[in-house]
């Protein structure tokens, strides 16, 4: 007699990200973890006696103070509480894989591995080479795949061959805008053109000195430029004793809704001086406005010089305020660049990165080598 099978099982996928604040990889993590939600929401699981079962199934493993814990109140994720490496690997069913988004929870991966046999991949979103140190080796050694968010650090990952290695890059994370509060900026700036910033405000990182430069360059020539500054950070206070004399620099602090800023800026300037990707631009694409970024890094992934915004050597002020002059008097020009990013949206949605990550974790369960 054949007996009947039931429901496959869900595949478990158990995400780390164990950093104490909010910053880019915990949007991504989130938007990740919210995407694939949505395929068992989309696509559903299988039903088996009336009971419908998930496709995937998937926990956080996350310090018990995470901002994350919050934003994902409304997803089907298990929480496990690990307030460092060590913490949250027995409590809980093992998973069919662990995916490591930082690198404290790279340790936390590895560490899973060793005490109960779960393959690991990772993603690194820095784009500084991962240092040759005998703990790292051991680490990256053990990951099934390392993934990388951009060409700079796909290529050096590939130089270390410490593992697999594939690209998948960060997205944008379609941020709304309200209209009531749209319409209030826009009275609140109106007879200003804005040059928008959004980031953490640590200089070494994004450059807002550099763009302080710029303002200073542009004061005279353009007043009507206003210089809008989102964000907070270990720089905040000395940038803003620096800037205290530029009447065109507004520093507005931390905004969840930066969509509705977003949608008054004339122009988004992103001068870093290091950069893995860059995800934040793609929000400003997303939201139509033309771009000068710093060509450094991942950021040449995204922006395309003179197709797709503008690109400028990372730390020079006077070739930031050289090439914003030339979008604030050239708006035609800032249209068409606009437009051909807004065209390359597609291919960094949650959407995808979500199928990207999925065709790994069952090549990985699979035992499947990716090959070149």
């Amino acid at each position: 007699m054949t007996q009947k099978s039931g429901p496959r099982a869900a595949l478990h996928v158990r995400h780390v990200n164990l950093a104490r604040g909010f910053r880019g990889g915990e949007r991504q993590t989130i938007l990740l973890i919210e995407a694939l939600a949505r395929i068992n929401e989309e696509q559903g699981g299988t039903e088996h006696r009336g009971i419908k079962h998930r496709a995937i199934e998937q926990s956080l493993v996350c310090r018990r103070d995470s901002p994350m814990r919050e934003r994902l109140a409304s997803t089907d994720v298990a929480l496990i509480d690990a307030d460092h490496a060590l913490a949250g690997h027995w409590r809980h069913p093992r998973a069919d894989i662990v995916h490591a988004h930082e690198a404290k929870a790279v340790h936390w991966a590895w560490l899973e591995r060793r005490l109960r046999g779960t393959p690991y991949l990772l993603t690194r979103r820095v784009p500084q080479p991962v240092k040759n140190k005998p703990f790292n080796r051991l680490t990256y050694g053990g990951a099934a795949v390392a993934v990388a968010i951009s060409s700079v650090i796909e290529r050096h990952l590939r130089e270390r061959a410490w593992c697999q290695v594939a690209r998948i890059p960060s997205v944008l994370s379609g941020q709304p805008s309200d209209p009531a509060a749209v319409a209030a900026l826009r009275e609140r700036f109106a007879g200003r053109t804005v040059i928008g910033h959004i980031g953490a405000l640590v200089d070494r990182h994004k450059g807002q000195r550099v763009l302080l430069d710029a303002a200073r360059r542009l004061r005279q020539s353009h007043p009507e430029a206003l210089f809008l500054l989102l964000g907070e950070g270990e720089d905040g206070d000395a940038l803003k004793r620096e800037s205290a004399d530029l009447d065109n620099v507004v520093w507005e602090g931390f905004h969840a809704n930066v969509g509705d800023y977003l949608e008054v800026m004339t122009l988004f300037a992103f001068p870093s001086r290091n950069e893995g990707l860059g995800s934040t631009l793609l929000d400003a694409m997303d939201h139509g406005v033309p771009i000068v970024a710093s060509d450094v890094d991942g950021i040449p992934d995204l922006v395309e010089h003179e197709v797709s915004g503008l690109l400028t050597p990372p730390g020079d002020g006077d070739a930031l305020a050289g090439a914003l002059a030339t979008l604030l008097e050239d708006p035609v020009l800032g249209e068409r660049l606009a437009s051909a990013a807004s065209a390359r949206l597609a291919e960094f949605t949650p959407a995808a990165m979500a199928q990207g990550y999925l065709a790994l974790y069952r090549r990985v369960t699979a035992g499947e080598a990716l090959g070149d």
